[in-house]
């Protein structure tokens, strides 16, 4: 079975492209290949006259998967940037349609290495994760190999010192001519990330070329919206944001929303078990198409939204209700669903399992309206199986 890894956080963020990212960590000194970034064609043939052959032309795009779709390329002459600039520019990748490329030097790779910090709300600390294994999704090295990945929890008041960095990059086993430099660039992206007022702040992959230079080759930046207020130049990023079509309706409903690449459109309660009900669907063999938490309250104008915000991804085939009441009655929750149903037209089977306070009289409440596309079932794991099973043709 493999887990879903996934950041949720309660707190409005800013994800930032990867120039931007790049950009970013220029401010604290963190090194990346020279670059910048070109809106057309001729643009992106200027930037590469500029710097000088080889370059790579990568679409800016908020998603992964980026070489696979076609939306990097290297070219070693003008007529090569001319021919990848014009397939890259307006390509669809995994919905987000390409409108801006990033057209940096080419970089020689010795090893690629992964780092990152985040914030481990559970333990109210910083936590760091640093593998010499990079280049791949950490979800990847989490799963066939979990002993790879060095985690180090920080203290934000003692913060990262370079003495501790050096022990953290030998416990990762980092090649030895590249430990020293990626210690005083770990330190770097850690002030990143504090001073920054970063959520996250990801490099992969961190990489040494053959010449022993560690350079950042990559950046994923997403900024805490609530330190907003401490920087006024990030109204930049928010000009140049094409947020998924589904986050920005979900963002207009008020709907703590991420939008996803499966077939199982996720409505839950609590960040908690949203993120257990992705981790079932997964586990079962089905893929989420979205993590929604539509938090303690479940009334019909909540769950008509949410409904909505599913309804209209087009690769969603069911949806998958998982509500527990506590303080929100599941009697509640069962009219909420209805009266949801004759406001929204939705196009998927639904499967519900509800449980909690008066869960025995919302399922009542459901009982006559229950039919082959409105299925209740009393356990989370069957709820699940029912619902991928909609998605698999059974």
């Amino acid at each position: 079975m493999t887990p879903v890894i996934l950041v949720v956080t309660e707190k409005s963020v800013v994800d930032l492209f990867e120039y931007q990212g790049k950009q970013y960590f220029e401010r604290y000194d963190i090194p990346t290949p020279v670059g910048d970034v070109a809106d057309s064609v001729e643009q992106a043939l200027a930037v590469a006259e500029g710097i000088g052959y080889p370059v790579v032309l990568k679409a800016q795009v908020k998603v992964g998967g980026r070489g696979k779709a076609g939306g990097v390329k290297v070219a070693t002459n003008a007529a090569e940037v001319l021919e990848h600039a014009n397939a890259i520019l307006g390509l669809d990748i995994k919905g987000h349609v390409v409108e801006r490329l990033w057209v940096e030097e080419a970089s020689s790779i010795a090893r690629e290495y992964y780092a990152s910090f985040t914030l481990d709300r559970a333990n109210k600390t910083h936590l760091g994760m640093l593998s010499a294994q990079g280049g791949v999704e950490i979800e990847v090295v989490a799963e066939e190999n979990p002993d790879a990945i060095a985690f180090l929890s920080i203290d934000p008041v003692r913060g990262l010192d370079l003495a501790t960095a050096r022990r953290w990059v030998h416990e990762a086993e980092l090649d030895e001519p590249a430990r020293e430099q990626a210690a005083e660039l770990l330190v770097r992206l850690y002030r990143c990330y504090v001073e920054g007022d970063c959520d996250l702040a990801e490099i992969n992959p961190l990489i040494m070329t053959p010449d022993f230079v560690v350079k950042a080759l990559d950046a994923k930046v997403t900024l805490d919206e609530n330190a907003s207020f401490r920087h006024p130049e990030w109204n930049a990023f928010r000009a140049t944001d094409t947020t998924d079509p589904r986050e920005i309706m979900a963002r207009e409903k008020g709907l703590n929303y991420i939008g996803l690449d499966g077939t199982v459109g996720i409505i839950a309660n609590g960040a908690g078990l949203a993120m257990s009900t992705l981790d079932v669907v997964n586990q079962v063999g089905g893929t989420a198409a979205n993590f929604l938490d539509i938090g303690g309250g479940a009334n019909a104008d909540v769950m008509a939204a949410a409904l909505e915000v599913i309804n209209a991804d087009p690769k969603v085939r069911v949806i998958f209700v998982n509500i527990f009441g506590g303080i929100t009655r599941v009697d509640d929750v069962a009219n909420g669903v209805l009266e949801a149903l004759r406001r929204v037209h939705i196009a998927s089977p639904i499967v519900l399992r509800l449980d909690g306070t008066n869960a025995l009289l919302g399922r009542e409440i459901l009982e006559p309206y229950l039919s082959d596309t409105l299925i209740t079932e009393p356990t989370m794991v069957e709820a699940a199986r029912r619902a991928v099973a909609f998605t698999q043709g059974a």
